[in-house]
């Protein structure tokens, strides 16, 4: 046993992850993911573009006939794509707050954050064929 755990009340949560503790830390954190979905939303054309190629093709990929597991890679190619696109627009946030000034790292942290995009994109037709047609 540890210094401290001989004195720690076995019924205070307070400090461990899981009680009320660990439920408001989870409900905060819920609502951090709710404000960045809005954030992106509001302030990036490519979230919002991608979101809609989401929303047209997610019943589509469901309704195809596809084994379970064919559906989950289409829906999960489709979500890779926001996910992908979500950290992107956090770099591109995080460099553009550290300077607005031109820089080779910060061009190349965007560049590179934004290749990751592309790969996401390619990835859906891929992914797509490969289920569809084997």
């Amino acid at each position: 046993m540890g210094q401290n755990d001989s004195n720690m009340d076995h019924n205070d949560w307070s400090g461990q992850a899981g009680g009320l503790a660990g439920l408001r830390r989870i409900w905060r954190a819920g609502v951090h993911s709710r404000d960045g979905l809005i954030a992106a939303f509001r302030h990036e054309a490519a979230f919002r573009q991608e979101l809609l190629l989401v929303v047209l093709l997610l019943p589509l990929a469901l309704w195809l006939p596809a084994s379970g597991l064919g559906k989950a890679l289409l829906a999960a190619s489709l979500l890779l794509v926001l996910i992908v696109e979500l950290l992107n627009s956090a770099i591109e946030a995080t460099v553009d707050h550290i300077s607005t000034e031109s820089h080779p790292l910060a061009k190349r942290a965007k560049d590179i954050a934004s290749a990751a995009v592309l790969i996401a994109l390619l990835n859906v037709p891929l992914v797509w064929l490969l289920v569809l047609f084997g």
